[in-house]
């Protein structure tokens, strides 16, 4: 809601900005532009992997870090043709915050006291989220899916806390080093849980000494893998599909009132032709008459 109603907003605010900020708007939303930014932050993942390279450094470094300086530029100068163009507007927009904190930190020295913010320079590379549609959409979809993932979260969690009792239970004399304890319990199935070694590392050692031990894991991975997991699974993209659907709605609904911008402009132009031609007839008939 907060999306559309920016979009509301800033079209309705856009009629009365003058005509320089609105070739501003255009230059900085033409698709050449945007490529132009993407392909930067591109460029700019490669460098910042690049300098993480001692050899590549001491062979190249000063270049490197003279192109990471000059990209970082161009972002502070993109970031400042927006604030022109949206001022405070822009702020309204969680993907224009996102943007202006990450090149905000590219800006603070990484030296003394932030050294520590060297590491979240690499934080520039996910602004590829806010400038790919698609991207921007499963990111708003998975944000969106926070709720239903909370609930999926919780029963996740109460399952696991009931089957870490029972294994405990059930296995802590025997395997210790798996199940001597609650948290490792709970580790150790939620090893299970991703398949990794579950059969010959965990499962079969177990199933030696308790032969009927796959009465409690196979309904556990049954469960936890392919039920609740795709349960999340289902979550993420049905909330996918519907930003999708409202991005879809609200475009119908932008074209249906420029349609009806220009339908009403059209019938007033028909209206205002009308009664202009009225007045040509009339005149016509006075001069008419006047002959006569």
């Amino acid at each position: 809601m907060k999306q559309k109603e920016l979009k509301q907003s800033v079209i309705s605010d856009i009629q009365q900005w003058p005509s320089w900020r609105i070739k501003l708007r255009a230059f900085i939303e033409s698709q050449h532009f945007q490529r132009f930014i993407i392909t930067l932050i591109l460029i700019n993942a490669a460098i910042l992997g690049m300098l993480t390279d001692a050899d590549i450094m001491s062979a190249i470094g000063g270049v490197l870090i003279g192109l990471d300086s000059a990209i970082i530029g161009v972002f502070v100068i993109e970031i400042i043709l927006r604030l022109i163009v949206y001022r405070w507007s822009f702020f309204r927009s969680p993907w224009s915050v996102f943007d202006f904190f990450v090149v905000a930190i590219s800006l603070i020295p990484a030296s003394g006291p932030f050294e520590v913010l060297r590491a979240l320079r690499v934080l520039r590379v996910l602004r590829l989220l806010t400038m790919v549609p698609s991207m921007r959409r499963v990111v708003a979809g998975m944000i969106k899916a926070v709720p239903g993932l909370g609930s999926v979260g919780a029963i996740m969690c109460v399952l696991f806390y009931v089957a870490a009792v029972m294994a405990t239970n059930l296995f802590a004399k025997t395997f210790p080093e798996w199940f001597g304890s609650l948290g490792a319990s709970a580790y150790t199935l939620f090893q299970i849980m991703t398949l990794e070694s579950w059969s010959m590392g965990i499962v079969r050692p177990v199933m030696e000494v308790h032969p009927h031990a796959w009465l409690f894991f196979l309904p556990f991975i049954l469960i936890a893998t392919f039920t609740v997991l795709n349960l999340l699974m289902a979550v993420i993209v049905n909330a996918v599909q519907e930003v999708q659907h409202n991005e879809l709605e609200q475009a119908q609904k932008n074209i249906s009132h420029k349609v009806d911008q220009e339908t009403n402009t059209l019938q007033q132009e028909i209206i205002s032709l009308r009664m202009d031609i009225r007045e040509i007839r009339s005149l016509l008939k006075n001069k008419q008459s006047s002959v006569l």
